[in-house]
């Protein structure tokens, strides 16, 4: 019988790229988001069920999970994948954009685990994949928010692991760095407010260091691969870290005390 995994973000980027990946493998693919009608590629996929799903939204996520179950039934494998990042100037951001982040990133996340929980609990297997980021081991300027919602992520999963293995149930976590995805345009959310003169050195720089660094990004197809090895991983790894820049830079914040890396991520903005 093959195995089931629901997708949330699978619109672009990582999420239908791992959609793709997970169907070529003859899994079946639940491709949820906000909205299904406008896609067209996955529609034409067999075994892939295209769904609504907004994180945001407790009754859409409640009839995704169960149209899931009763097209294919059962899930093996959640992917909490849908994010948004507001980045910029905190001083300049709205309350409702601090609260967005947090409740999609955060709060979405843990809404569409406990409506899979109980299915995994009641088959006494199941796992979890959250999709986190460099961006939850280590901070750069201007990501107060994102930073915030991501280390987040990862303290969370590592508790609920432990909750879940009582009921046979893994927790994973992936860990990109940059990724060519479309978290560059409609999922990114910069705010700044030139009338803060002060901020506007600082945004100069950082704006024009991400270019480069943004050039070097990986393709979400190896975010995919990543994601279809922790899935099919019978191991206890937790954490999954992708991308030479994630590797890099997380092992820079592990190895040096705050002021070196703190130091250091001055160096790389010329701050």
């Amino acid at each position: 019988m093959s195995k089931t995994i629901l997708i949330t973000g699978a619109s672009s980027g990582i999420g239908k790229a791992t959609a793709k990946r997970f169907q070529r493998e003859g899994w079946n693919v639940v491709a949820t988001m906000r909205s299904p009608d406008k896609e067209s590629d996955l529609r034409e996929l067999d075994n892939v069920l295209l769904t609504r799903l907004d994180v945001l939204d407790t009754a859409s996520i409640e009839a995704a999970v169960e149209a899931g179950i009763s097209k294919f039934g059962r899930i093996d494998v959640l992917l909490n994948n849908a994010g948004y990042g507001a980045y910029g100037v905190l001083e300049a951001t709205s309350a409702d954009k601090i609260r967005r982040q947090f409740d999609t990133n955060v709060l979405g996340l843990l809404e569409v685990s406990k409506a899979v929980i109980p299915h995994f609990r009641e088959n006494k297997q199941g796992m979890i994949i959250n999709v986190s980021s460099m961006g939850g081991k280590i901070t750069l300027p201007l990501g107060t928010l994102y930073h915030g919602t991501k280390f987040a992520v990862e303290g969370l999963s590592e508790a609920l692991s432990y909750e879940m293995a009582s009921i046979g149930v893994r927790v994973k976590l992936v860990e990109p760095g940059g990724v060519k995805t479309d978290f560059g345009g409609r999922s990114f959310d910069f705010t700044n407010d030139e009338s803060l003169a002060e901020y506007q050195p600082l945004v100069g720089k950082v704006m024009a260091a991400f270019g480069p660094l943004m050039a070097n990004s990986i393709e979400a197809d190896v975010v995919a691969d990543t994601i279809h090895r922790a899935a099919t991983d019978e191991s206890a790894q937790l954490r999954y870290v992708v991308g030479d820049d994630a590797k890099k830079l997380i092992e820079m914040r592990k190895t040096m005390d705050d002021t070196a890396y703190r130091a250091n991520v001055a160096a790389l903005f010329k701050l």
